[in-house]
């Protein structure tokens, strides 16, 4: 009985030790867990952070900035084309026709001829050296208008008095070359009443350094004292088809 009695506190003391042991255990492994737990947490934390596509917008921001369109690039002066011509067809085929036949029963060219047309802006090309074989114009430029002896006229008048300083309408003949005031220089002989003055006025067609090669407008041109003024370059250009041309050219100032 002593023995049994011995053996029983021997054996709970056993089985406490057993269920003591146990439990550290248990909460050393569990501590071990969440230690682990906490340690990788970071890391998954910075693996979701670098997954984050912040580089991903600003590229794709980068690469809208590059396709941006250019179509609101202002087209530069050399392209802009001269509006006259297209809008005024119907005008020159009619002017060129009369000019022609003028041409034939007068005996001068039917080569080319000179128009002059008054209706356009000074900063626009006006004078238009048309070939009558191909019914295309060659060249074009600017020309001045008479200042009818004020400071400065925008828009032309028209007067075939003598020493008004006016731009004339209607034909003209293109004469000989000489070299006066403004150095060279074509007379001209106007062909109508509303220019008979024209060769007494001394009216020519001469280049000045104030009327440039291209188009200036919206700017205005300069005036002159009722002479078809041109730019010294295209002086040289009208001379070019005066010398190739056997008989006198027809020039037609109009409005």
């Amino acid at each position: 009985m002593k023995t049994k009695v011995v053996a029983i506190p021997i054996i709970v003391a056993l089985a406490v030790f057993i269920i003591s042991y146990t439990t550290m255990e248990k909460s050393s492994l569990e501590k071990s867990i969440v230690a682990e737990t906490k340690g990788k947490a970071p890391k998954v934390a910075k693996a979701k952070v670098k997954k984050k596509p912040k580089v991903r917008t600003a590229t794709a921001n980068k690469s809208k900035d590059k396709l941006l369109p250019t179509e609101d690039k202002e087209p530069e002066e050399d392209e802009a084309p001269t509006p006259a011509v297209a809008g005024n067809t119907a005008i020159v085929n009619v002017l060129t026709n009369k000019v022609n036949n003028y041409a034939l029963e007068n005996n001068m060219s039917t080569d080319y001829c000179f128009l002059v047309d008054m209706s356009l802006p000074s900063g626009r090309n006006r004078f238009f050296i048309y070939d009558l074989h191909k019914n295309s114009i060659v060249y074009s430029g600017l020309v001045s208008h008479g200042s009818c002896n004020e400071t400065f006229l925008a828009r032309p008048r028209f007067s075939n008095e003598v020493k008004t300083g006016c731009s004339s309408l209607g034909k003209y003949k293109v004469g000989e070359f000489y070299k006066g005031k403004y150095g060279k220089s074509f007379r001209l002989y106007g062909l109508d009443n509303c220019n008979s003055n024209a060769y007494k006025r001394a009216v020519v067609i001469h280049g000045y350094d104030c009327v440039p090669d291209k188009e200036i407008y919206p700017r205005v041109l300069c005036n002159s004292m009722g002479c078809v003024m041109v730019s010294y370059n295209f002086f040289d250009k009208i001379s070019h088809i005066i010398n190739k041309t056997d008989k006198p050219i027809v020039l037609w100032v109009y409005q």
